[in-house]
């Protein structure tokens, strides 16, 4: 007696072509704001006015310029084209002495904003708003 086959050799091909698909569509939104770079500012939230800082996206990695000096490290992102056009973003970065920073961010054009949660044992989460402008390549 024979076992019926679940799949047959078309079945098999549209399986593989639905994983290399996904692993495609998941590559693609890690880097998709690769090669930006925006100059801005980033204050506490309730505050107006804020401290300089740049974001930096690069090789599927974030980075905020102000925080290196706290010793946060580049950090993945991810990113979502939204219908709009705009792009939704997400990254936690870390340092071994202040904790870390998890941010959540919109790419609009030439322009970015957002907010970070800053957690560190021993202290309340501190959040911050930040936002900035797409620097020109010379």
């Amino acid at each position: 007696m024979r076992t019926p086959r679940r799949f047959g050799t078309l079945g098999w091909l549209l399986l593989v072509c639905a994983a290399v698909a996904l692993a495609v569509s998941v590559v693609s939104a890690a880097g998709l704001l690769d090669g930006k770079s925006f100059a801005g500012e980033t204050g506490e939230v309730g505050k107006t006015k804020g401290d300089p800082d740049g974001f930096i996206f690069q090789d599927g990695t974030f980075r905020s310029t102000a925080c290196d000096q706290y010793g946060f490290k580049v950090a993945l992102y991810t990113a979502t084209k939204n219908g709009d056009g705009s792009f939704s973003w997400t990254a936690t970065t870390e340092s071994p002495k202040e904790g870390k920073m998890a941010w959540k961010g919109t790419v609009k054009g030439e322009a970015i904003d957002g907010k970070v949660s800053w957690s560190k044992a021993g202290q309340k989460t501190i959040d911050y708003w930040f936002k900035g402008m797409l620097k020109k390549a010379a």
